[in-house]
């Protein structure tokens, strides 16, 4: 069997897409090891069909634990046989791209969003030194994937190069485990309404989610997940005196998460408009929500209006204010939004699957087998 190593700078335990690209490879014949970093935080991995590796590190984040994670992962793969590398992102793709070079290896690239707009980046010096790594890199490399086609059509325009889009859709779910109100120890008549999501972060729109609940009667606000505006979120709960409307709940194995999912009148996806990064992002929540039956609230985004409006299972936010989301938000549990859209719901939910999904990853690595 031809081994393939594939990298990914997170703790695996949330990751969908590397999971769902690991499996596509492993069904197709390959041997898969599956490389990331393990917290003092970080949940126990389900069992998964391939090996998974992960480093333990002395930084957790900033410059040096980029560079330690890098100069870690170089070693490993250095020490490690190996037919193919994967490098998912630009933060694992200098490391992955040196031991390519020195093994004489082929390397496949997969850039899960345009990572030098991301916001965490803007306005500092790291920013240049992530543009210098992918201005250096970048166009020598053979086999890119992204998300989305905006995405494509941006890294195709700066370097010339043809980018495949595979979109971060889940696998289909004929059974999904569904709590009861009562499981969760929400009454029967609330409303539950559903943020999730492993990078609840900055201009994602969660502190205005938060705040849009002083508007809402009868309902609560379950944020499933992590990321870096958790605790700014659980201070501003206090703050408002929203204990009663908005609950938090930790990272969920891919079952439990859909199991949150399935029994929310709405889901959301607030990511602002303020930069190229979010402004053509995809996020893998939108079909999460699709395949669960959850109709959408959403921003205003090229990618996420297209797939929204085309299957007409959600609706889009004009302004990102606290009280135009619940005003959406009452609007859409008034009318029973997920019951009436039930049908259009199940026909996205078909369509959108990662079995549709994985044909293209099929075709490009195939040669390597």
């Amino acid at each position: 069997m031809k081994k393939v190593i594939v990298s990914v700078i997170n703790d695996l335990a949330s990751d969908q897409r590397v999971h769902k690209v690991c499996t596509t490879l492993t069904n197709m014949g390959f041997e898969v090891l599956l490389v990331g970093r393990k917290l003092p935080n970080s949940p126990k991995l389900e069992e998964r069909i391939y090996k998974t590796k992960r480093m333990r590190l002395l930084f957790t984040k900033g410059p040096l634990f980029y560079t330690e994670y890098n100069k870690r992962l170089t070693l490993l793969l250095l020490s490690h046989k190996f037919d193919l590398l994967v490098s998912n992102d630009l933060d694992t793709l200098l490391a992955n791209y040196t031991v390519s070079k020195i093994k004489s290896k082929p390397l496949v690239y997969d850039s899960h969003e345009y990572f030098t707009e991301v916001p965490e980046l803007q306005g500092r010096k790291a920013k240049q030194v992530w543009e210098r790594i992918e201005a250096r890199i970048f166009p020598k490399l053979k086999d890119i994937i992204t998300v989305n086609k905006s995405i494509a059509n941006l890294y195709e325009k700066k370097y010339g190069k043809e980018l495949k889009v595979v979109r971060n859709i889940p696998f289909r779910r004929s059974n999904i485990e569904v709590f009861t109100k009562a499981d969760l120890g929400i009454d029967e008549q609330q409303r539950v309404i559903i943020l999730q999501g492993a990078g609840i972060n900055v201009d994602r729109g969660a502190e205005e989610a938060v705040l849009a609940m002083k508007y809402m009667d009868n309902a609560i606000l379950l944020i499933v997940g992590g990321g870096d505006v958790l605790d700014i979120l659980k201070q501003m709960v206090l703050d408002h005196k929203l204990e009663d409307k908005v609950r938090f709940v930790p990272r969920q194995s891919i079952d439990k998460l859909y199991a949150y999912t399935a029994i929310a009148d709405v889901g959301l996806s607030l990511d602002k408009d303020t930069n190229l990064n979010y402004h053509f992002s995809l996020p893998n929540k939108i079909f999460d929500y699709i395949q669960c039956g959850t109709p959408v609230l959403a921003s205003d985004l090229p990618e996420v209006k297209n797939i929204i409006q085309s299957y007409d299972v959600g609706l889009i936010l004009e302004e990102h204010s606290p009280k135009s989301i619940a005003k959406s938000l009452d609007l859409m549990i008034n009318s029973d939004f997920k019951k009436m859209h039930k049908a259009q719901l199940a026909k996205a939910a078909e369509e959108l699957v990662w079995e549709n999904e994985e044909k293209v990853l099929r075709e490009i690595y195939t040669k390597y087998l």
